[in-house]
């Protein structure tokens, strides 16, 4: 609080806040309600007209639109595969990397190092070749003995080429973990094996109730992850055979960018927001039952 001087508040303080409060209402607060006030208008800015319509363009999306549910079902799925996986990977090399072994600290830093490209194009690009017709994994399924894949050309395949580049990435989780895992009392596990627990009882009565607040942090910065993928999406498989990738996100851009119709794309946005909304709603509204807080 500012320093009273002469009776009042020292106005310093918050005219330091003037730009944060500038940069929120521009970059923040007024996309977010122009999109909005677009969504209930016909809008293309290209054309130069705008014409109210209410919910239209809801109605359109909803009822008038298959290709929108086409492209919830891919969201969908990519959501509901990657994330687990992403933390299941994360999880199980942050406990790996927890116990003293040699060489410990150039392994934490070689498992972070692909959270650093993040949607990189040139990491999409080198995916892309990795699961090509004659990329190094049909190499090795060949060397094998295997029949090489179509992973990117194949509708069941091209998704989980996606979820494997995620799961890959799965540095900045893990060291979220790790951190959450360095913070369990060391006590905790001496007693348990007094008591002859070993390390797998102890991994579940022990380490994962006590991680649970940061297991519901990650979950969550996962999922808004996986709901705003575009660039693997839109390089690796071009939105997928049959469109199996054509994400949410893409959708969106092709609609506002490409056809100029942004009142039909603001309202995808917003009914992808919502969608966001209702799941992050459902893990904090079940949270109670599965996350254990100290006190």
């Amino acid at each position: 609080m500012g320093k009273r001087k002469r009776g009042g508040i020292s106005p310093a303080p918050y005219l330091m806040l003037i730009p944060w409060f500038i940069g929120m209402g521009v970059f923040r607060a007024y996309p977010i309600l122009a999109s909005f006030w677009y969504s209930l208008h016909d809008y293309h800015p290209i054309l130069g007209n705008m014409g109210f319509i209410g919910l239209g363009n809801y109605e359109r999306l909803l009822f008038n639109f298959p290709h929108f549910w086409d492209s919830v079902r891919a969201t969908l799925f990519y959501v509901v595969f990657g994330t687990p996986m992403v933390l299941v990977a994360a999880f199980f090399i942050a406990y790996i990397l927890n116990f003293k072994l040699k060489g410990v600290n150039f392994f934490r830093t070689a498992y972070y190092v692909p959270s650093i490209l993040g949607g990189n194009i040139a990491v999409a690009i080198l995916w892309r070749q990795v699961f090509a017709a004659w990329g190094p994994v049909n190499v090795v399924l060949q060397f094998f003995g295997l029949e090489p894949i179509p992973w990117i050309q194949s509708v069941s395949h091209a998704p989980f080429v996606l979820i494997f580049l995620s799961a890959w990435q799965f540095g900045s989780v893990m060291l979220i973990f790790l951190a959450a895992l360095q913070n369990v009392s060391p006590s905790l596990y001496e007693a348990a094996s007094i008591d002859g627990a070993r390390k797998f009882r102890q991994l579940f009565s022990i380490t994962l109730p006590i991680i649970t607040p940061v297991l519901l942090f990650n979950t969550i910065n996962v999922l808004l992850r996986h709901f705003q993928e575009f660039n693997a999406a839109l390089v690796i498989t071009e939105r997928g055979p049959l469109r199996a990738t054509d994400f949410l996100n893409i959708l969106i851009w092709e609609y506002a960018f490409l056809r100029g119709e942004y009142g039909f794309a603001s309202a995808m946005t917003w009914m992808l927001l919502i969608a966001i909304g209702v799941l992050a709603s459902i893990l904090f509204m079940s949270s109670k039952y599965w996350v254990h807080y100290s006190d």
